[in-house]
């Protein structure tokens, strides 16, 4: 089975024209050169892809599959150029990084620009993922570092303590809960909450967190950021569970709640810088993981300065 991507293009293109030959036209081909090429592809796969009648083309079942496939191919493609592109402009390296939710929206921003405004040649490749697809990711070389909630010495990587954090539950002012000092995970299971959207790294860790207690959260929606979380409980739509840092970087008058804490020991938070080895890293990945292990140092030796 033998096809390009001229073909793919080709097939792309009588998609969305209905019609060989403006398709042809689009994609620089003779309308003959055009048809031979469809006519080939088909043979080769053993499937028509279009259905022709009297007003043009219209793809069959196997065509859409196909037309599915391509498009997909066309986008890696755009993104491996967009990835490509930096280098020719004088780009040095480019280190990727897994984070849970709560380093991303907390801690990360201020760190990495920091890194990033010192090495202007580098760039950073950061997304989202639950700590324990992290661990895995770094074990298996799939990045080059991770910022995980866990215990320091993951098994099978170094690690280095980046900052220290816990989560806690947000309610509004006049809820019944807004008194309490402290409060069981299991003791609210019954509220409805406001959470990340699905997929987010701490709402996955809410909802093993619920199934662990034989129960499942009341989840009555779903927002995009912990400042949405802190303005939907300030509007009195539910509780929410946040880091601590992120409460305190959210106060605002005009969206007040209360601070309860977790008693749970998973609530404790603290992250982990984890690599799967510091001596094999690459020159740029080593900058940035020595800069985020000095941050964190700066950080914790600022906090135990006396006051005054």
């Amino acid at each position: 089975m033998r096809y390009d991507l001229p073909d793919l293009r080709l097939v792309a293109a009588i998609a969305d024209c209905g019609s060989l030959s403006r398709a042809a036209e689009r994609v620089h081909l003779a309308a003959s050169s055009a048809s031979h090429r469809l006519t080939q592809l088909e043979a080769a796969l053993g499937v028509a892809l279009f259905e022709r009648h009297a007003r043009g083309l219209t793809p069959t079942a196997a065509g859409e599959s196909l037309l599915r496939h391509a498009r997909q191919v066309f986008a890696q493609l755009e993104q491996m150029h967009a990835d490509l592109a930096p280098y020719a402009s004088g780009l040095a390296s480019q280190v990727t990084v897994f984070a849970n939710t709560n380093a991303i929206n907390c801690f990360l921003p201020e760190d990495i620009g920091g890194f990033l405004r010192e090495q202007p040649r580098l760039r950073v490749s950061l997304e989202e993922q639950p700590s324990p697809a992290i661990i895995r990711a770094v074990a298996a070389g799939q990045v080059d570092l991770g910022v995980v909630a866990a215990e320091p010495g993951v098994a099978g990587l170094e690690t280095r303590p980046y900052r220290r954090d816990r989560l806690v539950l947000i309610v509004p002012p006049s809820h019944r809960l807004a008194g309490q000092a402290a409060l069981a995970f299991a003791d609210v299971l019954d509220e409805p909450f406001v959470c990340l959207h699905a997929g987010s790294a701490i709402h996955t860790f809410m909802m093993n967190a619920a199934a662990e207690l034989g129960g499942r959260l009341d989840v009555r929606i779903q927002v995009r950021s912990f400042n949405a979380i802190v303005r939907m409980v300030a509007a009195g739509v539910g509780i929410g569970m946040v880091p601590a840092a992120a409460a305190e970087a959210e106060r605002r008058p005009a969206s007040p709640f209360a601070v309860v804490d977790i008693v749970d020991a998973w609530a404790q938070r603290d992250l982990q810088l984890c690599v799967r080895s510091r001596a094999a890293l690459a020159p740029a990945a080593v900058a940035l993981f020595d800069h985020l292990a000095q941050s964190a140092g700066a950080v914790s030796e600022n906090s135990e300065l006396p006051d005054g």
